[in-house]
């Protein structure tokens, strides 16, 4: 029982490209025993995917295995280890390994799904494939294993397309088709990366719940090192295709040996950090702009002004209940919310996935008008109706209101040149020559430290950080007062994170930005903004300053958002068994005086200065504190 599952020697995998070559797994190795989790971790680029897909041997063409061996030794059978190194990559055996005795779970898991498809289908297939079970035996495992898995209704889940799913049960689909083959080892690169804290919780636990059951060694790859301090057994740590350190989770979080280890968890927010504290990246961004702005003479600061503020907007939306049916019922994605955002402050918004964030924003930006309320915008001459302005008031206002995209890769044109990207807006606005434009094109680049080189480059040629900061230099280009940064950082690993939210927080001070963050992720908002929304359901349950949020958090859903978030300290473990059992999302399930039931939508409180609860109408602020 001690021989492990997977032993990987001296692997090294080449990779070819554009004439060149060079090693992306570079003499890696390691072992996982039976039972355990081992977390592979380090930045995007370090080797971690290809070396998992190594393992299932479904690396893309340009790479190839060069040396070394991957011995998988099933403990269902006593057959000899097999060197899967040295199968070929189509081969009989290595389909039936390929998940039947080893399963993936993928980083997205809507791209993983076939959309022509029902989950139910799809799960159904891999146990048709792998164990010769008819359909009807197929149905009745798939049942079980949606029930397992944690699906409201197994049975509607048979015939539900992966579009109709939410982020998490489209994840939780993934890992049913993993685990219906009872694989003795599963792969799971980057499992939680897109979703929510709540989600991300429930699905570690349900991994870890499902481990313990089964039986099975994990293999887990993440940049997160709240995951990896919660989840794994042994970790191995991985710079540019070599491990860097290696060893038990008490070893690498207690005493950390490798400065590369050591570094990526300084680049981690938290929420202990102290006043004025800066995250650490490992390379940091240079911006010419803020490097000016810190040898200008200070100048006193100017007298508060609310830049946005947005007065009780509501939104709702008439969903059909199917394709042939007239009736449709009605979803309130938003419901009375009222926000400020100060001149050269920022405010956050954070809540799970469907809560209305992303809504309010596009209200803010008038690709959606709110059913009931007012957005109010003032630049310094006075508020004004963003949903009434037309003509020459909309433009200044569209110049002024930014936004900056979850996905830098979907939201640029890959057709397009840096010079291009950068000088659409003020192509569009009529600003400037081509001169001009050019020289602003450099302007913008230096603001977020990249090389003004990059001019001709495409956007594929960029890795993931760089394209986010390429995406605030487009939302730069023509001066805004305020940018509205939606999920800015949650698909960056955390030294890039660092590197973008430390560029944030620089080009606020030098140009006096506002920012609306909106993120799932409570520790990323603390350390950016200074006063933080929490929402759920369309409602803001919750609101203060950043400081008193996190010591005095009154409302259970706060309460819960705050236990989900995975913490890289071994001291503060996240409480699975309460995160299992609350209904914190549910708004009727709130205990008094919070509870929201029927039509009663409740009114915002203020328990000291500037922290407002949402309370049910007949509730008292004595039983809120």
């Amino acid at each position: 029982m001690t021989t492990p599952v997977l032993t990987i020697r001296d692997l090294s995998v080449e990779i070819r490209a554009d004439g060149a070559s060079f090693n992306a797994v570079d003499g890696l190795s390691f072992a996982i025993p039976r039972g355990r989790t081992v977390a592979v971790v380090g930045e995007s680029g370090s080797g971690k995917s290809v070396t998992a897909q190594a393992i299932l041997r479904i690396l893309p063409k340009v790479a190839r295995i060069t040396g070394g061996s991957i011995l998988f030794d099933d403990p269902a059978d006593e057959k000899p280890a097999i060197d899967i190194a040295r199968l070929e990559e189509s081969s009989e055996a290595m389909r039936q390994l390929r998940g039947g005795r080893m399963a993936m779970i993928f980083q997205e898991p809507m791209t993983s799904l076939s959309p022509l498809h029902t989950v139910g289908n799809q799960v159904k297939e891999a146990l048709k494939l792998h164990a010769d079970a008819d359909d009807k035996e197929a149905t009745e495992q798939a049942l079980d294993v949606f029930q397992r898995v944690g699906f409201p209704d197994p049975k509607r889940a048979l015939v539900t397309y992966p579009f109709e799913l939410s982020g998490g049960l489209r994840q939780r689909a993934m890992i049913a088709m993993a685990l219906i083959t009872r694989p003795a080892l599963l792969v799971a690169d980057e499992p939680t990366t897109a979703l929510d804290v709540t989600t991300q919780a429930q699905i570690l636990d349900l991994i870890h719940e499902l481990q313990a059951d089964m039986g099975m060694s994990v293999l887990l790859i993440t940049h997160d090192l709240g995951v990896v301090a919660n989840m794994a057994d042994d970790v191995v740590v991985m710079y540019r295709g070599r491990m860097m350190e290696a060893g038990s989770r008490e070893d690498i979080f207690r005493r950390p040996q490798h400065p590369y280890l050591k570094a990526l968890m300084r680049a981690v927010p938290r929420f202990a950090m102290q006043p004025g504290e800066r995250l650490t990246p490992l390379r940091e961004v240079k911006s010419k702009a803020v490097l000016a702005a810190a040898h200008r003479p200070v100048q006193s600061a100017p007298a508060r002004r609310d830049v946005l503020r947005v007065e009780s907007i509501s939104k709702c939306f008439l969903l059909r209940s199917g394709w042939f049916k007239g009736a449709s019922r009605e979803v309130r994605a938003v419901n009375d919310v009222s926000l400020s955002v100060g001149a050269g402050t920022t405010l956050g918004l954070v809540g799970e996935s469907g809560c209305g964030k992303t809504t309010v924003s596009k209200m803010i930006s008038r690709a959606l008008k709110p059913d009931h309320g007012r957005v109010l915008f003032d630049d310094g001459s006075g508020p004004s109706d963003v949903h009434e302005l037309s003509g020459e008031a909309l433009t200044r206002y569209r110049r002024a209101v930014q936004f900056v995209f979850q996905d830098p890769f979907s939201s640029l044109n890959p057709r397009m040149t840096v010079y291009e990207i950068l000088t659409e807006p003020l192509r569009i606005h009529g600003i400037g020559t081509s001169d001009e434009r050019f020289e602003r094109a450099k302007e913008l680049l230096d603001m977020v430290g990249l090389d003004r080189r990059s001019l001709r480059r495409y956007p594929h040629s960029f890795s993931g950080g760089q394209r986010q900061r390429l995406g605030i230099a487009r939302a730069l280009a023509l001066e805004p007062q305020v940018l509205l940064c939606d999920e800015p950082v949650s698909a960056l690993d955390v030294s890039v994170q660092a590197q973008v939210l430390n560029l944030l927080k620089d080009l606020q001070g030098a140009l006096g930005l506002s920012y609306l963050f909106v993120s799932h992720n409570l520790a990323v908002v603390d350390y950016i903004a200074d006063t933080i929304a929490v929402m759920c359901r369309g409602y803001i349950v919750e609101q203060a300053p950043a400081a008193e949020l996190f010591r005095n958090p009154v409302h259970p859903y706060t309460k819960a958002l705050l236990a989900a978030v995975p913490d890289p300290d071994l001291d503060r473990p996240l409480d699975f068994a309460k995160l299992r059992t609350g209904r914190f999302s549910e708004p009727a399930a709130w205990p008094e005086p919070f509870r929201l039931a029927g039509q009663d939508v409740g009114s915002m409180g203020e328990l000291s200065p500037g922290h407002l609860v949402r309370m049910t109408s007949s509730g008292s602020m004595e039983k809120a504190a």
